[in-house]
């Protein structure tokens, strides 16, 4: 009864603290802009209450979200298709590419250990291409669909500022239409990280974009970039038959991640077979013979090496896409890494005028824009909308999947808060011993006086699920112990989280 109460306890403060303001040092980016007004007078702006610029997850979410509200809505989309990156050539496709990889994967490799044999299994690409693009296609279909159903109105076509409440946009049948809007919110997303002396020509040198629509498997592919979508990427043709070495001109793969999590995900992509060179960068790129030379040195200097690959995949992260936007014209202010600068109800320098998603600072993440996207419609209908950067999960899609939310272990050390760890193995979980899936680990920090979680971090098959609960435990100050006495259904990968949390306040069962 006690803990009921604590927790109805916890739960009543942070309504309340979501009707007051959200004073996050991460959510609080631009402070000293001029303060939200909630009035919707603005000369020559009367066809719409809200204009999106970009129909990715933060736009077409933002624009679904405003007309349910009643608020009369376009969205304005250069691609011809809704989804954005993420849909079209980014999260959706790799996700198709990756379980489809892994199906083969384990054909090869571990059907066998369950007493189902194959005389020979084979990859037939061009399927595995065409079930993705089907997804692809389906999905935005299905969202243009949601529009239709929330009368939202679509326009396909590149805008461009004239004015705070007006768009020019050159439609992609050749015409050019003015869409005029009250307020009007920039959610045009990120683009490819390139690289100096790279040119991406999407065959040899390739963006995320054209991995994800190779003709072959290359026999030899040199991932630059070490974060979250090149690992993704190499693991996918990693599994289907490629070489793939990892090329970073940090010390580390994924520097976000805690570093004991990190160090056991490298050793299992090693096991894979994925090869890492560390603290290197590359100085010259020659794409003249049948493949690529890639010319190699240390991060810090010194003698050059060669390395021959039959593609490389250019991975070394995204910048804000405001390319035509005309931002200089009406006045918005942006920091030096390109990014819209906003307040913590998303609003910029210019009064009408706001931004969402990878333009602006803040995880570059589909659903971290989707969150952005729904609080800064909330607050133009005169809500109140929230959200909590700290508390925005990450995943990584290859196989295991490494998930967390919150703080890693060196976050809480630097800031001085005395901690408490516990971990649990999957080798330890029943469900996963049972299905021979048990590699990996759930490790929980919770601060020593309170047992407040402060961050958790998920290596296994299905982190990307588990993190979850953890996410809600965070969301609402939860104890390690809170987690603990949750009944967790039996078996299950999920009771891994909850014998970690027991492993926090007290003592484990099963280890």
């Amino acid at each position: 009864m006690a803990m009921a109460m604590a927790s109805l306890a916890r739960r009543k403060a942070y309504l309340l603290s979501r009707n007051l303001s959200n004073t996050s040092s991460e959510a609080v980016r631009y402070s000293s802009l001029t303060s939200f007004s909630r009035g919707f007078a603005s000369a020559g702006s009367d066809d719409n209450d809200v204009v999106v610029v970009g129909g990715g997850p933060g736009g077409y979410v933002a624009a679904i979200k405003a007309a349910q509200l009643g608020l009369k809505t376009t969205c304005i989309e250069k691609r011809g298709a809704l989804g954005g990156t993420c849909l079209n050539v980014g999260c959706i496709p790799s996700k198709a590419l990756l379980h489809s990889s892994h199906m083969y994967y384990e054909a090869k490799h571990a059907f066998s250990h369950h007493g189902v044999k194959f005389s020979d299994v084979e990859i037939d690409l061009p399927a595995m291409m065409s079930q993705k693009d089907k997804a692809v296609s389906n999905l935005t279909r299905g969202i243009e669909g949601l529009f239709k159903k929330n009368k939202v109105t679509y326009v396909k076509g590149y805008g461009k500022f004239i004015s705070p409440s007006e768009i020019s946009v050159d439609t992609i049948d050749g015409e050019n239409t003015v869409v005029k809007g009250k307020n009007i919110i920039i959610a045009t997303g990120s683009d490819v990280k390139s690289l100096p002396g790279i040119t991406i020509d999407e065959k040899k040198i390739v963006s995320s974009t054209g991995a994800l629509a190779l003709q072959e498997i290359p026999k030899k592919l040199v991932v630059v970039g070490a974060g979250y979508i090149g690992l993704e990427m190499g693991s996918v043709w990693g599994r289907l038959g490629s070489e793939v070495t990892v090329v970073e001109f940090g010390p580390d793969i994924v520097p976000s991640m805690d570093s004991e999590i990190r160090k056991q995900f490298q050793r299992s992509l090693e096991k894979q077979g994925m090869k890492f060179m560390l603290k290197t960068k590359v100085v010259g790129v020659d794409t003249s013979g049948d493949g690529v030379k890639l010319t190699l040195e240390p991060a810090s200097g010194g003698d050059q090496t060669s390395f021959e690959a039959d593609v490389v995949l250019v991975s070394a992260g995204r910048v804000p896409f405001t390319s035509g936007l005309d931002l200089d014209k009406i006045g918005v202010e942006m920091d030096k890494g390109g990014r819209i600068l906003v307040n913590e109800r998303f609003s910029t320098n210019v009064s009408g005028v706001y931004a969402i998603g990878d333009v602006i600072p803040g995880p570059m993440l589909a659903h971290k824009a989707e969150e952005d996207g729904v609080a800064c419609v909330e607050f133009l209908a005169g809500k109140v909308g929230h959200v909590d950067y700290d508390k925005v999960p990450g995943v990584v899609y290859t196989h295991p999947e490494v998930a967390s939310v919150g703080k890693t272990e060196e976050q809480v050390k630097a800031s001085g808060v005395a901690y408490r760890v516990g971990k649990f193995p999957f080798m330890a979980n029943s469900r996963a011993k049972a299905i021979d899936n048990a590699e990996g680990l759930v490790k929980i920090l919770a601060e020593k006086e309170t047992d407040k979680i402060l961050g958790v971090h998920i290596m296994a098959s299905n982190a990307g699920e588990l993190i979850h609960e953890a996410a809600i435990a965070l969301q609402y100050d939860a104890s390690s112990e809170d987690i603990a006495r949750v009944c967790h259904a039996h078996p299950t990968m999920s009771e891994a989280l909850k014998e970690a949390a027991m492993a926090t306040y007290d003592k484990p069962i099963h280890i």
